[in-house]
């Protein structure tokens, strides 16, 4: 019986595991397995509900303090008698009990201002998390892009290989009618084998790209992956349209994480300045205590130990104070201090302007490159078309005789790299216009 389960169990998981590799991913599908799988984004996440707590702790802190305190005596040999202030040789025990309510009315706004900078940290945490998500979609993204280049370039190269070994054959052909001489299909063959070296190449680049989206996607236990191929069908030149600079500049800096992050850190970092000026301010405090304690040498005028209970009623006491420490000098702790905050003030505010710099120049880039790949794609186009007409008339002129199997191997490679530059600046061409209609606000990366 067990041994039947355990066949059934084996090929159930082969089965799964088959089912699985035949799935085909969609790129959503990729970043969506990616988001809810990667590691860093989960550190992010803990720092997160780090901050979130550290905020919730601040507001708390604005509670009273009550404690509950007991304090048992036990003393031997000579001591002071507690009830009686008395020397005594005998040994005994004293038991008290109080509890304490405290509560700071003043100090200087301090836990206000961190309840202030603690939700400020919060916040710019999640856009940290925002931040990781949306690089990690496009490191996805770029990886699929990647396999849909090599599965192509794989076909081009299949269909040289084809090619080649047509010719192959013909030359073969000739050469039993005694039309080609021996070394035609030596010159054949080797062009072949070169097609075919093309081909293995190729395979392993596109082993390499699978590689690379399953370590993004942290897909474990699968070493191969299959993608949807028709995402290389959404591109045309319609959808190509002039992009302002100025104009994606300024929406990207109201949406990009990165640059809501770092406001927040800016508005954090002058609030820190307050919270440490709050030292700089007496501290007032209200406090409310009551407790009692019972006496093993509190005796009655019979010399019996007074009961726990009377006694607890006895010496019930109760207490209420105020307390006011104004700060005079601390060694310039307190002023170092608010320096210090100030420096990280002025170091959040230059990383904000460094980020905002950094955003303008990829834009500045993306559109300079949407240009300029627009113009090189027309261009790869009309060469593709060429070298497609050179390679049809050596391959006619081949097979009259006219030229040998080296031009002609020139003329076939020279189609091959056209249709291979004309793809990868197709790709290019969509993958730079996503970025650009991402720094729009476009909702290219289905990211929550």
């Amino acid at each position: 019986m067990n041994q039947k389960v355990s066949i059934f169990t084996i090929l159930y998981l082969a089965f799964s595991s088959l089912m699985f590799g035949q799935k085909k991913w969609s790129l959503d599908e990729c970043i969506a397995f990616a988001l809810k799988n990667n590691l860093v984004i989960s550190n992010n996440q803990y720092t997160e509900n780090a901050n979130k707590e550290s905020h919730r702790q601040s507001i708390r802190s604005l509670l009273p303090n009550l404690n509950a305190n007991n304090f048992y005596n036990k003393s031997f040999g000579r001591s002071i008698d507690p009830n009686t202030n008395t020397i005594s040789n005998n040994s005994n025990f004293s038991n008290n009990y109080w509890l304490e309510l405290g509560l700071d009315l003043f100090q200087g706004f301090k836990k206000i201002n961190t309840i202030k900078a603690t939700k400020l940290a919060y916040l710019a945490s999640q856009e940290d998390t925002k931040q990781e998500k949306y690089l990690l979609g496009f490191r996805v993204m770029n990886a699929y892009y990647d396999i849909l280049y090599f599965q192509e370039a794989l076909e081009i190269s299949k269909q040289q290989v084809s090619i080649s070994e047509l010719n192959y054959k013909t030359i073969d052909k000739k050469i039993n009618l005694g039309v080609s001489a021996k070394s035609d299909l030596y010159e054949a063959e080797s062009i072949l084998f070169t097609d075919k070296l093309q081909t293995t190449k190729n395979e392993n680049d596109l082993m390499a790209a699978k590689l690379k989206l399953i370590q993004e996607m942290n897909l474990e236990g699968s070493t191969d992956i299959n993608i949807q191929s028709n995402t290389l069908e959404q591109y045309s030149e319609k959808n190509t349209s002039n992009f302002q600079v100025d104009s994606i500049y300024r929406k990207a800096i109201n949406f990009l994480p990165i640059i809501a992050s770092n406001e927040l850190k800016v508005k954090e970092a002058k609030t820190q300045i307050k919270v440490s000026r709050g030292d700089y301010y007496p501290i007032l405090r209200f406090g409310y205590s009551v407790g009692s304690r019972y006496l093993e040498t509190n005796r009655d005028t019979s010399g019996n130990t007074i009961g726990f209970t009377e006694q607890f009623d006895q010496n019930l006491y109760k207490s209420i104070t105020l307390s006011l420490n104004i700060p005079i000098f601390n060694g310039g702790i307190k002023r170092s201090e608010v320096r210090q905050k100030k420096i990280a003030l002025l170091r959040a505010e230059n990383t904000l302007k460094t980020q905002k710099q950094e955003v303008l120049k990829t834009i500045q880039d993306l559109v300079l490159k949407q240009y300029s790949l627009t113009n090189e794609y027309s261009q790869s186009k009309l060469k593709v078309a060429s070298q497609e007409l050179a390679f049809t008339t050596a391959q006619k002129k081949y097979d009259r005789g006219i030229i040998n199997a080296y031009e002609l191997f020139t003329a076939k490679n020279l189609f091959a790299t056209a249709k291979n530059e004309n793809l990868q600046i197709k790709l290019s061409l969509l993958l730079n216009k996503k970025t650009l209609d991402f720094y729009k606000g476009m909702p290219i990366l289905k990211i929550q």
